[in-house]
């Protein structure tokens, strides 16, 4: 990932990381195992950079959304954790920069032989139910842009439920994973932004929302899950 220069009064600003990562930092730092706990700081975007997202996207950004890249525009945390000798790279927490807040569409999706089309897939979209909310679809009814890669293990996603032009109001997080399945995640990106946190960034937490849920692939085992159970 491209590293920015610090503006003047941001760099090593400790209340401003302190703020900007709700003090999961010192949580981090004081847990055994865990090491190269490493913030890619970055500046905050201009206004003018939103508006311009706002009139090429015909979409209006949601409040929170304008206020995160106010602060920062993107983010990018990661840690690792000590194992005898060895560093291993385990948590990594993103949000996109507002240039890489791109919509998806079919060019964008996993080039995986003989994936379903976009138009396949809506046929086979499930409606809303009493305890989930109406999947994105992935024609023109609603809009869809990449908040997250997720390290390629699927997609965060900020999905405007309406179409265009696009409401704040109307936006959703949802996460898409590898299969090219929607799983709800929050009403809002404040909410999604602080489970981001709350989960330390560990690979594929967001499987925790799925119905299958996080693969055994992932979860901790041996002594490797005693350190990373030890950051909780």
């Amino acid at each position: 990932m491209e590293e920015e220069a610090s503006p003047p009064g941001l760099g090593c600003s400790k209340p401003h990381l302190e703020k900007l990562t709700l003090g999961i930092t010192r949580i981090l730092e004081s847990s055994p195992g865990v090491t190269e706990v490493t913030i890619i700081e970055k500046p905050p975007a201009e206004r003018h950079m939103i508006s311009s997202w706002e009139q090429k996207n015909n979409c209006v950004m949601p409040e929170d959304v304008k206020n995160f890249y106010l602060m920062t525009n993107g983010f990018h945390m990661t840690w690792s954790v000590k194992l005898d000798e060895h560093i291993i790279p385990l948590g990594s927490m993103a949000i996109n920069s507002i240039s890489k807040l791109t919509q998806l569409t079919q060019s964008s999706m996993y080039s995986l032989p003989n994936a379903p089309t976009l138009a396949d897939l809506e046929d086979d979209t499930h409606e809303a139910s009493d305890d989930q909310p109406e999947k994105p679809h992935f024609d023109s009814r609603s809009v869809i842009f990449e908040l997250d890669s997720c390290n390629g293990s699927g997609k965060v996603c900020l999905v405007y439920k309406s179409g265009k032009p696009a409401l704040a109001e109307d936006t959703e997080i949802w996460f898409l994973d590898r299969a090219l399945y929607w799983h709800f995640l929050t009403d809002t990106f404040t909410a999604y932004y602080r489970l981001l946190i709350t989960h330390l960034g560990l690979p594929q937490w967001q499987y925790a929302f799925t119905s299958y849920g996080i693969s055994p692939q992932a979860k901790p085992t041996g002594s490797e899950g005693r350190s990373k159970r030890g950051c909780f």
